[in-house]
């Protein structure tokens, strides 16, 4: 069977990429439109939806790029291999902060962490045989291990989870539950972790805390989170991590659910009959996701059964949308852009994470107030940006749309000389 290449599904691709890199990179945090903020915890931001909607578009892309459904030992590696590449480089993202070496300090040590990070980058990026692919990956995520548990100071309280690492569990399991399972298994196997997962949070009582509960803190995934990350989450939160163990499970049926809109996508029917289907079914999960969201709330953070059917059903939607302008009615003006942002996303995603880290390490005597320090990154929206606007917010948001216009140019070139970025 021929692959089909989705022009729909890259523009989705494209559109949510662009959005996390607005709501990841506000010129100042602390003056931020409330829709480009996570809900503080019960309810769903726009922002909210960026993290499941690249879950969903990564379960779509399975059946497209594997039509025929082949399952052998090569396979499985190919799959193992890019799951541990996108494990380890959303690990990186958490130790280039942390990175040492030889007693470097300021630009000297800068160098030396971006040197570090663009042979991380190439090792996982890079094209070689299936042999060097997997000694680097295996390598490399042993190496993160003997830092984070081998006794080293610099590393003991560094973040395992994140997003990019949650990603390559889900992409693990979906693809190999779609090469090994018939539609209807994945479908029992959906329900199965939605409920299990509802159970589990909301009957099993919460060791040190007492009854079940959805609390911040003191529900059963973050106990989990405390019991087999201790010393390894979210700087932020300590005790738990919005990335966890637990809630990974029920993430996995973003990935199931987007692999059914993907097999969908390959039938033998019509393209409007697709599209009515998976308008149909994007319908129905958005409205059982509401009314589970009567017990079991909408929250990101633990990814609640709620939270999954709701954003799927979002993502299902929209993709049905785009896929009816420019699949069926070739209506396909407008939107270069987001194509060009939807083929290149890892590296936007790699170079995202590392990009404001190395930017906060360059820091001088502040021109205009010599009596204290300030950083590169600081000082480029304080006085390149911010004194043009009236409105901290929108201040704040054109710091965003600026670094977006970089990304674009860069993009714009890769894509012009065909330069695509994979794991």
């Amino acid at each position: 069977m021929v692959r089909e290449r989705l022009i729909s599904l890259d523009v989705f691709r494209g559109l949510t990429i662009l959005l996390m890199t607005i709501v990841n990179n506000p010129g100042d945090w602390g003056n931020v439109y409330p829709p480009l903020l996570h809900a503080h915890w019960n309810g769903c931001t726009p922002t909210d939806l960026v993290f499941p909607f690249f879950v969903f578009i990564m379960g779509v892309a399975v059946p497209l790029a594997m039509p025929d459904k082949v399952y052998d030992d090569t396979t499985f590696n190919k799959i193992l291999i890019r799951s541990l590449r996108m494990l380890c480089l959303g690990i990186f993202f958490n130790f280039f902060g942390k990175i040492e070496l030889f007693g470097l300090d300021g630009i000297p040590l800068l160098i030396a962490r971006l040197a570090v990070t663009i042979a991380v980058g190439c090792a996982l990026m890079g094209s070689f045989s299936t042999k060097l692919k997997n000694i680097f990956a295996f390598g490399i995520l042993a190496l993160y291990l003997i830092l984070a548990y081998g006794g080293f100071e610099n590393y003991q309280d560094v973040r395992l989870p994140g997003v990019l690492q949650r990603i390559a569990v889900v992409y693990f399991v979906v693809s190999l539950l779609y090469l090994k399972t018939s539609r209807k298994t994945q479908l029992i196997t959906g329900i199965v972790l939605l409920f299990g997962y509802w159970a589990v949070m909301t009957l099993i009582p919460v060791p040190g805390f007492g009854e079940a509960n959805l609390e911040r803190g003191t529900n059963l995934a973050a106990w989990v989170d405390s019991v087999l990350l201790k010393g390894h989450m979210y700087h932020e939160t300590k005790t738990w991590d919005p990335e966890g163990i637990l809630s990974t499970i029920p993430s996995i049926v973003n990935g199931i659910i987007g692999l059914f809109i993907g097999q969908i996508l390959l039938l033998g029917a019509t393209k409007i009959n697709k599209a009515q289907r998976m308008g149909m079914i994007g319908v129905g999960l958005i409205f059982f996701g509401l009314m589970w969201d009567l017990v079991f709330p909408i929250n990101k953070s633990i990814w609640t059964s709620s939270y999954v059917l709701y954003t799927t059903g979002l993502a299902t939607v929209c993709l049905t949308a785009l896929y009816y302008i420019i699949d069926i009615a070739e209506y396909k003006k407008g939107f270069k852009l987001f194509v060009i942002w939807g083929v290149n996303p890892m590296i936007v995603f790699f170079a995202s994470q590392i990009i404001p880290q190395a930017l906060t390490m360059i820091r001088f005597q502040n021109p205009h107030n010599p009596e204290e320090q300030t950083n590169l990154l600081n000082y480029l929206y304080n006085f390149g940006i911010a004194p043009f606007f009236s409105n901290p917010m929108t201040a704040s948001l054109a710091g965003a749309l600026t670094y977006v216009a970089i990304w674009t140019f860069i993009l714009w070139n890769f894509y012009r000389n065909k330069l695509i970025f994979k794991v």
